[in-house]
């Protein structure tokens, strides 16, 4: 993860001689590379992957990049859209239309199971989502599965709406925890101000 965190902005910077999306996609890709690369080189790391879910605020508008199933959020008013879609077995499944909502196999699938990753393989496929019009007021959540895994989209459009940016991350990380908490939960928030 902290090969992604690290890589993704200096490369971008590095391509921003390109649009927007292109240098994204073109940083996210040598990312990739570099934490394949460094998989390979020790057996201790052999197959390590992380999720990556990217927000670009530019003049053009939102610009979302992703894989995995970290998510990219938007409220606007009181409408909370998500803007990527899980790259996971559950929600690839539904999208082909094999996986009804509340059936036996539904139930049986874990939802944790994603199809991609970081790192793991050399060639990746990223998702790059926009340019999305920006609107003073929208609110933009940025987070891991730990926090969707506990907390509802109602509630976090709720939370979001109602709440400074900064007050609405910690009570939605609290939230999260309180609930149990299994897993890491990664939550930025982001508000556009005029």
């Amino acid at each position: 993860s902290k090969l992604a965190v690290d890589g993704i902005p200096f490369l971008y910077h590095k391509y921003r001689d390109q649009s927007p999306p292109e240098a994204l996609q073109r940083a996210i890709l040598e990312t990739n590379a570099e934490i394949n690369r460094r998989g390979k080189a020790n057996s201790d790391f052999h197959n390590m992957g992380t999720t990556c879910s990217v927000l670009l605020l530019v003049p053009q508008g939102a610009v979302v990049a992703h894989i995995g199933d970290s998510r990219v959020y938007r409220v606007r008013g009181d409408v909370l859209e998500q803007l990527t879609f899980d790259h996971s077995m559950v929600w690839e499944m539904r999208a082909a239309g094999n996986l009804p909502e509340d059936g036996d196999l539904a139930r049986s699938i874990p939802k944790n199971v994603i199809t991609r990753s970081l790192g793991p393989h050399v060639n990746v496929q990223v998702d790059v989502e926009g340019p999305f019009p920006l609107a003073a007021g929208d609110t933009f959540l940025i987070c891991s599965d730990g926090l969707t895994g506990q907390v509802e989209d109602d509630e976090l459009g709720a939370i979001m709406g109602n709440l400074p940016p900064q007050e609405a991350a910690q009570v939605l990380v609290d939230l999260a925890n309180l609930r149990g908490g299994p897993d890491n939960t990664t939550v930025v928030i982001a508000k556009v101000m005029s």
